[in-house]
């Protein structure tokens, strides 16, 4: 934990201590911890303890409870989301947070403040925060195929994970990179998703996307019919023709119709 020492007014004896990281994994709690200390007792004082996402006015007051009069229980508010809640013993002088179900939407810096109605130099804020980093292994939001025989087609990799995931294309015959045909291009779309498109795809190919970071890895398969296969389809008055492709290994599997009109989208667990 870093120490965050400073005046709170005019008063050099407060101090409050927080970690500058806190990790933690998508869909587990978190807990941001907070201490402090006052010159003063106030075991027997009212208390209002308060977290924000954000600094200051500008950020987002998620949890606020009460204490008054020396009372042992901190009351949050009527309308509290009941993700958040006090972990620690505000009366021992600990004020930590705790996030149930943690999303990679929790993500970002926190500040811990209290209050002491009624007492000289009465309220104090950490001003460097915590910042709460939220990680979660691959996920594969989609993979689509885009395009036409005249323009060309392209596979499109859309991925969500923290922290944010390699991809790595498969093609009919090897692993396909950014020094091989066809190219292939990456950008980020936001915090924790990102986007990878496979270019200059071949009917009668078949391309896998896979996205790994730490945490694990997700995997989906696109398999382009030949233009004589879609003949063959229509004349026997065939909608879909459902490819179950690595069942064993969990990978999700689209079957992309003709020119990539059409596709299925299964799950997978890495």
């Amino acid at each position: 934990c870093s120490t965050c020492q400073g005046p709170a007014a005019h008063d050099d004896r407060w101090s409050m201590k927080v970690p500058a990281e806190v990790r933690a994994i998508e869909g587990y709690p978190a807990v941001l911890p907070c201490s402090f200390t006052h010159p003063h007792g106030t075991q027997h004082t009212s208390m209002h303890v308060m977290w924000r996402l954000g600094h200051g006015h500008t950020g987002t007051e998620l949890f606020r409870c009460s204490s008054l009069n020396g009372s042992q229980h901190c009351q949050p508010g009527p309308h509290q989301d009941q993700r958040y809640r006090l972990e620690g013993n505000h009366r021992a002088h600990d004020l930590s947070l705790r996030i149930n179900s943690a999303t990679l939407e929790d993500s970002g810096r926190y500040y811990c403040r209290v209050e002491l109605p009624g007492q000289p130099q009465g309220s104090y804020e950490n001003k460097m925060g915590t910042r709460l980093r939220v990680e979660a292994p691959p996920r594969i939001l989609s993979l689509t195929v885009v395009g036409s025989a005249d323009i060309g087609l392209k596979a499109l990799c859309q991925v969500q994970g923290s922290p944010l995931p390699d991809i790595q294309w498969m093609g009919p015959d090897d692993i396909l990179d950014a020094d091989t045909r066809p190219p292939l291009s990456q950008e980020a779309a936001g915090q924790h998703h990102t986007t990878s498109q496979l270019l200059d795809i071949q009917p009668g190919g078949q391309y896998t996307c896979t996205a790994s970071n730490p945490l694990g890895k997700d995997q989906a398969t696109v398999y382009i019919l030949l233009p004589s296969q879609e003949r063959s389809m229509k004349k026997h008055r065939l909608t879909a023709l459902p490819l179950i492709l690595g069942l064993a290994l969990g990978v999700k599997v689209l079957l992309a119709l003709g020119l990539g009109t059409w596709m299925i989208k299964g799950s997978i667990k890495p």
